[in-house]
C-alpha cells in the first residue's frame, strides 16, 4: 500500500488547487489545512508551507513600507 504522503499530485489536482487559491479567505484557510494536514501529499504540503512563508514575508514588507510612507507623510505635514 502506497503511503498517502508520497502520493503524486496530478495536473488536475494542481488546477483545482489554483482555482481554490483564487477564492478570498478560503485560500488562506486551505493553505493551513494543506500545510499542516496529516493526509496531504508531501509536495503539496511543502508548497503550502512555502506559500505561507512568502505571504508572511510580503505582509511584513507591506507593513514596513506603509509605516515608512506614513512617517514621510506625517513629516511633510
Amino acid at each position: 500500500m502506497e503511503n498517502q504522503n508520497s502520493q503524486i499530485v496530478t495536473v488536475g489536482d494542481w488546477i483545482v488547487t489554483y482555482l481554490i487559491m483564487i477564492v478570498p479567505l478560503v485560500n488562506i484557510i486551505m493553505l493551513f489545512v494543506w500545510a499542516f494536514g496529516s493526509n496531504t501529499p508531501a509536495s503539496k504540503a511543502n508548497w503550502a508551507k512555502a506559500a505561507l512563508i512568502w505571504g508572511l514575508i510580503m505582509t511584513i514588507i507591506y507593513i514596513l513600507f506603509f509605516a515608512a510612507f506614513s512617517a514621510m507623510l506625517t513629516d511633510l505635514m
